[in-house]
C-alpha cells in the first residue's frame, strides 16, 4: 500500500464508516436524557463540552498523546503503560466494555495500513480504543494535534447523532451543537497539551454515575 497523505489518514480514521462501533455507544449520555438531567439542545451542548473540557481533556487525551509519542519514539514500554493506565481510568464494566471493544476493533486495521505491522507484533498488548487510534495515527504519519483532532471530532459527531437520537433534537439543531462545539474542541486539545503526566486526572462523577445506572436500564437505544 502506498502512504497516504496525513489529512487523508486523519478523515479516514474520523469517519463514521470506520468499523470499530463508536456509534452503539452514548457514554453516559443516553442514561442522562432518561434521568431528565439532558432535555434539550443547550443541556446536549452543556453535557458533551462538559464531559470533553473537564474530563477526555485532563485524563484520556494527555494519554491519547503519550501512546502517539511512544509510537513515534518506538518506545513500547511506554505505550505498554499508557494502554494499561487508560484501562484502568475506566470506571464502569460499561465503559471498559467499549473501550476494548473499540480497541480490538481498530487493532484489526492494523494490517491494512503502512506501518501497521509493527504494531502487530505487540501481539501481548490489550489495546483501548485511544491507544490504538493514538498508534494507528502515528505510524500513518498524521502529527499530533492534526490526529487528536480528528479523535476528538469522531467522538463529538457520535455524541451529538445520540443527542438528535434520544432527546429527540432536529437534525438542525444536531448541526449547531457540532458548530458551537468547535471552538471546545480547540479548548480542550490545548488543555491536553499543558498537562503534564503528574497532572492526569479528573474525578466525573455524574458521568460515572450515569454509566453505572445504564448498565440497568430498561429500555434502551446504546451500548453504553
Amino acid at each position: 500500500m502506498t502512504h497516504t497523505n496525513p489529512l487523508l489518514a486523519a478523515l479516514h480514521l474520523a469517519s463514521p464508516a470506520l468499523p470499530v462501533g463508536g456509534f452503539a455507544y452514548s457514554q453516559g449520555l443516553e442514561q442522562a436524557v432518561e434521568d431528565r438531567w439532558v432535555t434539550s439542545m443547550e443541556q446536549a451542548y452543556v453535557w458533551i463540552r462538559d464531559v470533553m473540557v473537564l474530563s477526555l481533556a485532563r485524563q484520556e487525551l494527555p494519554l491519547w498523546l503519550a501512546s502517539h509519542r511512544a509510537v513515534i519514539a518506538q518506545d513500547w514500554l511506554a505505550l505498554r503503560e499508557a494502554n494499561a493506565v487508560l484501562f484502568a481510568l475506566r470506571e464502569t464494566a460499561e465503559f471498559r466494555l467499549e473501550s476494548i471493544q473499540m480497541g480490538h476493533s481498530m487493532a484489526k486495521l492494523f494490517k491494512q495500513w503502512q506501518g501497521g505491522t509493527a504494531l502487530l507484533e505487540l501481539t501481548d498488548l490489550n489495546w483501548v480504543y485511544p491507544s490504538a487510534h493514538a498508534a494507528l495515527s502515528a505510524v500513518s504519519g498524521i502529527d499530533e494535534q492534526m490526529a487528536l483532532t480528528a479523535y476528538l471530532w469522531s467522538w463529538v459527531e457520535n455524541q451529538s447523532i445520540a443527542a438528535v437520537k434520544i432527546i429527540p433534537l432536529g437534525q438542525i439543531d444536531g448541526q449547531i451543537l457540532l458548530h458551537r462545539l468547535k471552538a471546545d474542541i480547540e479548548s480542550a486539545i490545548q488543555t491536553a497539551l499543558s498537562i503534564t503526566a503528574e497532572d492526569i486526572g479528573s474525578a466525573a462523577v455524574g458521568l460515572s454515575i450515569a454509566s453505572a445506572r445504564h448498565e440497568s436500564q430498561y429500555s434502551r437505544l446504546f451500548r453504553s
